[in-house]
């Protein structure tokens, strides 16, 4: 995964005339707003589709679990961290678990779940700032995990990066979703892919969370078409992504050519954009 950058302040010329789709379901109108100032068409594709709180399960899990004691917490999002702790408090087990997750030993990845921990006045062993699984990997691969009982809170799907790390490590592993993900409907998507790989409308693809990448990779796996829509994003029409965790999630999808800014705002990520179409 790399940074396509260019120099100079984006033009008119660079997104003049291209024609770009958005997978968001929020913020859309100003997104296009931005687009159409310098020139550009567009379409809102969402492909965000439903994350449902799940909180009967996780509750269980929880109170079932604090018969026991983990060795590990991964905190992966500000809300997820929130949502336990809120799940826990309407329990009645909110002070047993803080104890449970005081007494183990936590890695978290971004700035947001670091946040909700230390509001809280839980230390943390390992942090990956950037907020990617790619960096929180490595830095935990410095742990031997042979046996170790963690917890991995994520929200909306499972990363099967991470999982497949520590259970290769022979760690025994509970993923947490205090939130679930539906994906669109796959007919929705379809439509997306016929326009994107058979009539070719698109000249960029902007995406704002790693749901919507999932959602559209997920259904193109399905229906055959993952390797030639990786193609096309090679080629002619460009991905786009807001930040460094949603371009994460198209990397590990195998695109190679990724456009993102240093910081994740849906403006820059506009700006950032037009920078790469003028200079191509």
């Amino acid at each position: 995964m790399k940074i396509v950058k260019s120099k100079g302040v984006a033009q008119m010329g660079g997104l003049a005339g291209k024609h770009v789709a958005l997978t968001a379901s929020r913020k859309t109108e100003e997104m296009e707003a931005l687009l159409h100032k310098q020139g550009a068409t567009s379409a809102v594709r969402s492909l965000q589709g439903t994350v449902i709180q799940d909180q009967e399960t996780v509750t269980e899990a929880i109170t079932s679990g604090l018969a026991t004691q983990p060795d590990w917490f991964i905190f992966t999002t500000g809300i997820g961290v929130q949502t336990l702790l809120a799940f826990a408090e309407e329990a009645g087990v909110k002070e047993a678990f803080l104890k449970q997750v005081r007494s183990a030993r936590i890695a978290v990845r971004g700035y947001k779940a670091k946040n909700a921990l230390l509001k809280e006045n839980i230390a943390m062993d390992i942090v990956s700032e950037d907020g990617t699984t790619a960096q929180l990997v490595e830095q935990l691969k410095e742990i031997d995990w042979n046996g170790q009982k963690v917890i991995v809170q994520q929200y909306g799907l499972p990363s099967p990066t991470l999982e497949q790390f520590l259970t290769e490590g022979k760690a025994v592993v509970s993923t947490w979703l205090p939130y679930i993900h539906y994906a669109p409907k796959g007919e929705t998507i379809d439509l997306f892919l016929e326009e994107l790989l058979e009539k070719k409308e698109y000249d960029a693809v902007c995406f704002t969370t790693a749901l919507q990448v999932k959602a559209l990779f997920a259904r193109a796996s399905e229906t055959g078409r993952h390797e030639q829509l990786l193609h096309m994003f090679a080629g002619p029409t460009v991905a786009c992504a807001v930040g460094k965790v949603t371009a994460e999630a198209l990397s590990e999808e195998g695109v190679k050519r990724i456009v993102y800014p240093e910081k994740e705002r849906m403006g820059a990520m506009i700006v950032e954009l037009g920078k790469f179409l003028e200079a191509r």
